[in-house]
């Protein structure tokens, strides 16, 4: 039996209503903005890589690992959050996090060569793979339950607007400034929001001693880590521009997974997995996943490929391009919290319907844009996803980690934002072959692509995201939530 030290915190007791007051609203304050700066690195250098080619002379192939290895890193580190979450005080994980983050700021800002900024992102995703299942954790443990929506609206923001507003940042400061800049700007925030978290992040939660099985760490290295490489190196395979064949390390992948699960199932007997699945016995969060799974595929996909078409097909400029998604990305942020007391006055599935039916069309309009399309209709179509993912992702939040004990909150927190680097590989992966296989075909060589098969091939890859969001679309009326406390006592009532 694993021993428990002595909270940090009230313990999680049903009888007990939870305060909230002012103390705990700035732990989530802080840990909000945290993650809100730490998830916007992720797509931040989507539209810097012609720059980067060119100032530090290196190939696309060995430029696409700045987003690679730091989608690698994530992938790798997220699974082992659950434990260290269990192990560790709050503030003491907060500093591990953002010391590491604003460390790996520095390092890429200071960068002499293509190496140095390649360790720098990915000592920035070490402390980003931390940050977003401490805050969904804290929010369960912290956030009474009649309040949680809201606050769910808000990490919604985070999960879904920092990384469309990505793009728009590095093309705004590209356009005049050094790519040193994209982490010149932030490395400020990341020090104030350290210092900060140093002086008045409280801890929360129970603290248990649970061994590292380093089997299992292993085991998530190759699992997780073999399925993103391998995803993220599908796209560059497509072009020729990968030594490795993506199959085999997706294969390995998949076989890594499998012996991790099995691992799990072992230890969680125990009390001792490094990722419990005993989250996944609760139906609203093996819904949530799969739906949260189509969600980031849809996200991350039309992330990637927007800015392609608009660039190649269109004409636009580096800012156009990043300009393009902000609308998109600002209007995901004004209805956070709308949709957040939605989901505390009517349920999950008031929002969650609507916004897949409306996400699926979004992408169905986007099959549909040509080399003759305006950027009124590319900027129309992602507003329209924007508005369709912003109904989804608050209702998942919400549904799966209210579903889960408190005991599993941490566990469950890990395991959707390891599938949100997965979805997010998946669907950069997914448009980007299909773009490349149909446009070069459209074309006849791939020397011989030009606008008219890009527009062929973006169509086909905007097909296949509306036909899974559509899969989605069906599937989110069977999500349902656990009672809530007023409908229980009306029922003992």
């Amino acid at each position: 039996m694993p021993a428990h030290t002595e909270p940090t915190s009230s313990p999680h007791e049903p009888a007990t209503e939870k305060v909230f007051g002012p103390r705990e609203r700035l732990a989530i304050w802080l840990l909000l903005a945290s993650a809100f700066v730490v998830i916007l690195n992720e797509t931040i250098m989507s539209v810097a890589l012609p720059k980067l080619m060119s100032e530090l002379d290196i190939t696309a192939a060995a430029g696409q690992w700045l987003t690679t290895a730091f989608l690698l890193t994530m992938s790798v580190v997220i699974p082992i959050t659950g434990m260290l979450i269990q192990r560790m005080k709050t503030r003491t994980l907060f500093m591990i996090a953002m010391g590491l983050f604003t460390a790996g700021t520095l390092i890429a800002a200071l960068a002499p060569g293509f190496f140095v900024l390649l360790l720098g992102r990915i000592v920035q995703a070490g402390g980003t793979a931390i940050m977003m299942p401490l805050l969904m954790t804290t929010v369960v443990v912290l956030v009474p339950e009649k309040q949680r929506g809201k606050l769910m609206g808000r990490i919604a923001i985070v999960i879904s607007v920092a990384p469309a507003l990505g793009p728009t940042v590095s093309g705004l400061i590209l356009q005049w400034l050094s790519w040193r800049w994209l982490f010149i700007f932030v490395l400020p925030i990341a020090l104030a929001a350290l210092i900060l978290g140093i002086l008045r992040l409280p801890n929360v939660g129970i603290l248990r001693k649970v061994r590292v099985d380093l089997l299992s760490v292993l085991l998530s290295v190759i699992g997780f880590g073999g399925i993103v490489w391998g995803l993220s190196a599908v796209g560059e395979s497509a072009n020729g521009e990968h030594s490795i064949p993506p199959l085999a390390l997706i294969l390995v992948g998949v076989a890594g997974l499998a012996l991790f699960i099995w691992r799990q199932l072992l230890l969680q007997r125990e009390d001792r997995a490094l990722l419990d699945l005993r989250t996944f016995k609760t139906r609203p969060f093996t819904l949530s996943v799969i739906l949260f799974t189509f969600a980031s595929i849809a996200m991350f996909g039309s992330l990637i490929l927007l800015p392609i078409f608009g660039q190649n097909v269109l004409g636009f400029s580096v800012l156009e391009s990043g300009l393009v998604l902000l609308p998109g990305g600002l209007l995901m942020g004004l209805l956070g919290p709308l949709v957040g007391r939605l989901v505390d006055q009517r349920g999950a599935r008031f929002p969650l319907v609507p916004g897949m039916i409306i996400a699926a069309l979004a992408l169905w309009s986007m099959a549909l844009l040509n080399d003759t399309s305006t950027i009124w209709q590319v900027l129309a179509s992602h507003m329209a996803l924007s508005l369709g993912l912003a109904g989804v992702y608050t209702p998942l939040f919400s549904a799966s980690l209210g579903s889960l004990p408190p005991r599993l909150a941490s566990h469950g927190s890990a395991t959707l934002s390891t599938v949100q680097q997965v979805g997010g590989a998946a669907g950069t992966a997914l448009f980007v072959t299909v773009l490349t296989i149909v446009s070069t075909a459209a074309a006849g060589s791939p020397d011989a692509v030009d606008a008219h098969a890009l527009a062929a091939g973006t169509r086909v890859a905007f097909m296949i995201g509306g036909l899974a969001m559509t899969i989605g679309a069906i599937i989110a009326p069977f999500v349902t939530e656990a009672p809530r406390p007023s409908e229980m006592a009306s029922g003992r009532a």
